[in-house]
């Protein structure tokens, strides 16, 4: 018998804690997501986040801790070489990642492969360079749209990014393309973590805007995560967001696409509200694709005020057999300078009905123990090779 039915592991994207010890490798120097935007906003209205234990957890300037949290907590260090999305994910399923994926951020993509690119798309490629998805519209979309070009560009992340206008492009060829890029893409030293479809609708400049048509075509997994050996045992595997793009559907069960982070939070609170067992893996990219990237914290203050507000409706709805993890894959300090990810910490936050006890438990040194707090609760064996130990026996 599984001690919780039902796991919900809600992924809060890029919301770090502070940096690591190893940060500075990294680039990263007094870097902190959650603690600069609580110093930068003029208010942080968390209240469901305070009472799990979030500012018990973070001393948080605008957010004062609570006497009695009902969650256990505590931070989560990294141990793979990255601060990325698909790493992040990766580890906390069991994957030890050395090598990171290769980036073009300094360098634009090789003459080779953009050549290569443009034939088989049939379209010239502009772009080329890295930059934000709102200002590269601004300065190409013209451009592609009235000569049938196509923009490729990436940015700090391993990532190859594909423009296209859903009007003049078409979604299906935009679709075709990074398919087509994908394939390019496997090449050891072309080998980008994730290649994304990024379409938009509008005509010209100041009206452009990316749609809720993104897609995501990463790297399979290099091997079987936590997530295989629970659907290989029967068990429910449901990805809410990005998750089913980031395992490239690898022990998915069931799959839902969020046009933004409350939509995600809202299907989150649907599935609560059905009988299953298993996981519900969830990613919410509103924070980092929106705000953290943009380097807005006040917007990212905002969204997790947002977040909090839902998290409200879901805490009504858990059944006592559930159980709830709160964590982010990395950091993006949105006070800090460029567009990168930022290497730092991430909370691990726990909470259940039937919880008799609460509190801070031991910082862990990977992301790769929620995923075996996981396996152990549904009676199933970590896949060979796999990293992480279980802490569900200090969640009681």
């Amino acid at each position: 018998m599984s001690r919780f039915k039902r796991v919900f592991l809600i992924v809060c994207d890029s919301m770090g804690m502070g940096a690591m010890a190893d940060s500075e490798k990294f680039g990263d120097v007094n870097v902190d997501t959650l603690g600069h935007i609580s110093d930068t906003v003029e208010h942080f209205n968390i209240p469901n986040l305070r009472k799990l234990g979030l500012a018990n957890l973070k001393p948080l300037s605008k957010a004062e801790p609570v006497e009695k949290p009902l969650g256990y907590y505590c931070p989560l260090n990294e141990m793979s070489n990255g601060k990325d999305t698909m790493t992040g994910h990766w580890e906390m399923m069991g994957i030890h990642t050395t090598k990171p994926f290769v980036t073009f951020t300094d360098t634009g993509f090789p003459k080779e492969l953009l050549d290569e690119l443009s034939k088989r798309c049939g379209k010239e490629i502009i772009g080329n360079k890295s930059a934000s998805g709102t200002e590269i519209l601004e300065e190409l979309a013209e451009t592609e749209i009235n000569e049938g070009k196509m923009i490729v560009y990436t940015s700090a992340d391993s990532v190859l990014q594909i423009c296209g206008n859903e009007e003049t492009f078409d979604l299906q060829n935009l679709y075709r393309c990074c398919e087509i890029a994908r394939e390019l893409c496997m090449r050891d030293e072309w080998k980008v973590g994730r290649v994304i479809a990024r379409p938009y609708v509008g005509k010209k400049k100041g009206e452009f805007k990316r749609t809720a048509n993104r897609h995501d075509y990463a790297v399979k997994p290099p091997s079987d995560t936590a997530l295989n050996a629970l659907k290989n045992a029967g068990f429910d595997v449901i990805s809410i967001g990005k998750i089913n793009d980031i395992f490239v559907t690898e022990g998915i069960t069931k799959a839902y696409h969020s046009n933004s982070s409350v939509h995600g939070m809202e299907q989150t609170i649907e599935e609560a509200g059905k009988d299953f067992t298993g996981l519900c893996f969830v990613n919410l990219v509103d924070f980092d694709a929106l705000w953290g990237h943009r380097r807005d914290p006040i917007g990212y203050g905002d969204e997790i005020e947002k977040f909090d507000v839902k998290l409200g409706e879901f805490l009504d709805v858990m059944r006592d057999d559930d159980l709830l993890i709160i964590t982010a894959d990395h950091g993006n300090d949105p006070t800090y300078t460029g567009t990168d990810h930022t290497r730092e910490k991430v909370p691990f936050i726990a909470y259940s009905k039937s919880f008799k006890g609460s509190g801070s438990i031991p910082e862990r040194n990977t992301f790769a123990d929620m995923g075996a707090t996981i396996a152990e609760n549904f009676g199933v064996k970590m896949p060979e090779g796999t990293i992480g130990s279980s802490m569900l026996g200090e969640l009681v």
